[in-house]
C-alpha cells in the first residue's frame, strides 16, 4: 500500500543510502588491501528521474529525431532506476596503490547517516499523520 507518491520516493532514497552506507563500509573495510580503489554511489540523478515520473512531469532527456519510421527506437540513454557505482578517484594513492582516505570515507559516512535517519524520521512523521487521520475517521 502506497501511503503517497513522497512515500515512495522516499523509500527509493533508503535504499539508495543504505547501498551507499555499504559501500562505505567496504571502502573502510580495505583500507589496507593493496591496490582498493575506494567507491561510491551516485543516485541524485536516478532519484530525480523516480520524482519526476511520479510527478508525472516528463523527463528533461532529449529526445532523438526520428526520419525514417523504420528505425529502431532509441535504447533508454539513462540508467533507467539503477544508481551508478564509481570509483572515487580524486585522492592520491598510496605506496600500495589503495585510494582509500579513512577521513573522508568516516565524514561521507556520517553524512550518509545523517541523511538516512532524517529520511526514517519523515517516512515516521507521514506514517503517524495517515495513522491520526484513519483513528480519527473511525471515531466519527
Amino acid at each position: 500500500m502506497e501511503i503517497s507518491p513522497a512515500h515512495e520516493l522516499m523509500a527509493r532514497a533508503l535504499d539508495y543510502r543504505a547501498l551507499r552506507q555499504d559501500l562505505i563500509s567496504a571502502n573502510i573495510a580495505n583500507v589496507d588491501t593493496p591496490y582498493y580503489r575506494s567507491r561510491d554511489i551516485s543516485f541524485e540523478e536516478s532519484l530525480a528521474e523516480e520524482r519526476a515520473r511520479i510527478d508525472g512531469r516528463e523527463s528533461k532527456r532529449l529526445k532523438l529525431a526520428v526520419t525514417d519510421r523504420d528505425h529502431f527506437d532509441a535504447p533508454a540513454a539513462g540508467r533507467g532506476d539503477r544508481a551508478e557505482i564509481f570509483f572515487r578517484d580524486g585522492h592520491m594513492a598510496r605506496n600500495d596503490g589503495n585510494t582509500v582516505d579513512l577521513d573522508v570515507e568516516t565524514t561521507e559516512m556520517a553524512k550518509n547517516m545523517t541523511m538516512y535517519n532524517a529520511l526514517v524520521a519523515a517516512m515516521k512523521k507521514q506514517g503517524s499523520i495517515f495513522r491520526s487521520v484513519i483513528d480519527a475517521s473511525a471515531k466519527v
